[in-house]
């Protein structure tokens, strides 16, 4: 009966069902405190929601341009993400993860292939019934590497082998890359859902995520051995810098979006039913990866690790790759919301079951 009262979908509703939302999180950290801390369950996460509304109420200093302008400053401070994570990545563990490769083999292909390729056969069932940015969100959503803390600490909690975990977290993050670039540039290259509309451009965004990801990556891991052990030390204050270049770029995306009414007209049952299709997306992938491992009689530690890594998506990277996939574009944040929900539906998951599987083993 509540769609009686809402026929077409605005920002504030939006807002207030983003709201929902986050009293779901609160609930989870009220039962489960520390793990849900752990997995990123925090004030981050309700965060997302402040932003989203603070980009409603006051979206100006997002849509201003300039060379000190918040576009500009969330640029550099992703080049700083990606050095910091270089800093603390270390070569021996890259090294000591790579005997293990029909683990690492399945884990990246769930992540890289299966993901895309469940999508795109539901975008065919479903026909022109999507909505072209959702669509275009959810394809993107899809197509992106995994993350790279909560998985591991949650292949911890239940249990699993954490160094193939940091493996399969950290190569997910390199591979992404060229991967999520290519397979955006073939739905979207190829006359895809709301091509025409964002100009997507394959090689320039190779090149640009090159540079702004890959090159700082490097000289991190370049410069490991000398200052690795003091981002190592001083990894919680880093995790806070993370989170607030990602709420910045979320910020002045739904700045933009707002500023240009990107989200009137959508149905309020669009956004609802967008949520429940995160869910069944994680909990189909979460069973295809738990299938694989039990058909390659993969261990107990490597099936947990296979199910954490394999299941889940990097919001840090989905927000970096979207300011360079999409510049400029004032549909961003219809394109990253898929990605947040997704993001925030996964942590409660994935942290509910991680806790179960720690006590059953």
């Amino acid at each position: 009966m509540v769609w009686v009262y809402f026929e077409d979908f605005d920002e504030w509703s939006l807002f207030c069902i983003l709201a929902a939302f986050k009293i779901q999180i609160i609930n989870m950290l009220l039962i489960y405190p520390r793990d849900a801390i752990k997995v990123g369950l925090d004030w981050f996460v309700l965060a997302l929601v402040g932003v989203i509304g603070l980009a409603y109420l006051w979206p100006g200093p997002g849509v201003v341009e300039g060379s000190l302008s918040l576009q500009r400053l969330s640029g550099y401070g992703v080049s700083l993400i990606f050095f910091f994570y270089g800093l603390k990545l270390s070569p021996e563990q890259l090294r000591t993860g790579l005997a293990n490769w029909r683990l690492h083999f399945v884990v990246q292909s769930v992540t890289f292939i299966v993901f895309p390729l469940l999508i795109l056969l539901v975008k065919l069932i479903a026909g022109g019934s999507w909505d072209s940015l959702l669509w275009t969100g959810t394809f993107f959503l899809a197509t992106l590497p995994s993350t790279v803390s909560s998985s591991v600490v949650m292949v911890s909690i239940a249990r699993g082998n954490i160094p193939s975990a940091i493996f399969n977290a950290s190569i997910s993050s390199l591979l992404g890359v060229f991967l999520t670039p290519l397979w955006m540039g073939l739905v979207l290259g190829g006359g895809g859902a709301g091509s025409g509309d964002i100009g997507f451009d394959f090689a320039d965004s190779v090149v640009k995520l090159a540079f702004q990801v890959l090159l700082p990556v490097a000289l991190g891991i370049l410069l490991h051995s000398r200052f690795g052990a003091l981002a190592n030390r001083n990894r919680e204050k880093l995790k806070f810098f993370d989170q607030f270049v990602i709420l910045l770029i979320v910020y002045v995306s739904f700045c933009e979006s707002f500023a240009n009414d990107m989200f009137a007209g959508i149905p309020v049952f669009t956004f609802l039913f967008l949520s429940l299709a995160m869910v069944v997306l994680f909990f189909i992938v979460f069973g295809i990866t738990a299938g694989i491992g039990k058909l390659l009689k993969f261990s107990r530690e490597d099936n947990i690790t296979a199910l954490f890594c394999g299941s889940k998506k990097s919001l840090v990277h989905g927000t970096v790759m979207a300011k360079v996939l999409f510049p400029g574009f004032a549909g961003a944040g219809v394109i990253l919301l898929p990605l947040m929900i997704f993001h925030t539906l996964q942590l409660v998951a994935a942290s509910i079951i991680a806790q179960r599987s720690s006590s059953l083993g």
